[in-house]
């Protein structure tokens, strides 16, 4: 495995990608054939399971993105099944201590960075690799991007970014905002004060900073204040917002008094 997204990021170059809800593998192909660095397969708040992801993680490996597993729970198994069906990375919510962040990065690698389990799953090409080879090259390959989305992590934020073996310091601006008792409101001053807390914490480890948009004027805002790993919308969302334009348009021009019956 041989992690594009990392790499790109380590050069300082800015990435994006969408969360990804629906079990769609076609939609993966279409995400990597128009260009999206990355997608964020999220099991968090979508419905697939280890047995389901691994059909898009293929799809993602096809069409040259790479596949991230939003994964729905810090425990070691779950990362451990993730990792193993051929994620390039896991991204972890709710990592609220450096503690927390030091736990996540155990169960993501091999010893000697870790514990993970070491067994012959399609990461390791079902055995058919080296297994010396293949423990290897997931320590340096696989990537581990932790969220910023709660007031108790937001206070040791700058610990938990300087974690080693953390790669990336994700902001989920909207969990945030609704622990700091202001859901939703991102230009509230304490959500803007809060986002620039991570972002000067990531720079300040050495780390690539990720945040969450909504929109394309979000999204250049973001990267313009430093943002690298930009999460752009949810693919239901995207699909939503194409359809609606296009049905507003022609419904529009249906209803011009000088259309033809």
């Amino acid at each position: 495995m041989i992690n594009t997204l990392k790499r790109k990021l380590f050069l300082g170059q800015p990435a994006i990608g969408p969360f990804l809800t629906l079990n769609c593998p076609d939609l993966v192909e279409i995400m990597g054939l128009t260009g999206f660095d990355f997608l964020i397969i999220d099991t968090e708040h979508g419905p697939m399971e280890a047995e389901s992801i691994q059909h898009l993680i293929r799809a993602a490996e096809l069409r040259g993105i790479t596949p991230i597993v939003r994964v729905s729970d810090t425990r070691d198994v779950t990362i451990l099944k993730t990792l193993d069906v051929g994620a390039h990375g896991i991204q972890v919510p709710q990592v609220n201590s450096p503690q927390a962040a030091e736990a996540v990065v155990r169960a993501a690698k091999y010893h000697p960075l870790g514990t993970r389990g070491a067994a012959l799953p399609r990461a390791s090409e079902y055995g058919l690799r080296p297994l010396d080879e293949h423990l290897a090259t997931a320590n340096d390959e696989t990537m581990v991007i932790v969220h910023c989305e709660n007031r108790t992590g937001l206070a040791c934020v700058e610990e938990i970014a300087a974690t080693p073996g953390v790669d990336v310091l994700f902001v989920g601006p909207y969990d945030l905002s609704q622990s700091l008792g202001v859901p939703g409101q991102l230009k509230e001053p304490v959500v803007v004060e809060a986002v620039d807390r991570a972002l000067k914490a990531a720079n300040a480890a050495g780390k690539p900073a990720g945040i969450f948009v909504t929109s394309e004027e979000e999204g250049c805002m973001r990267l313009d204040q430093g943002f690298k790993y930009i999460a752009y919308s949810i693919d239901g969302l995207v699909f939503a917002n194409a359809c609606t334009h296009v049905v507003k348009t022609l419904k529009k021009h249906m209803g011009c008094p000088n259309l033809s019956e």
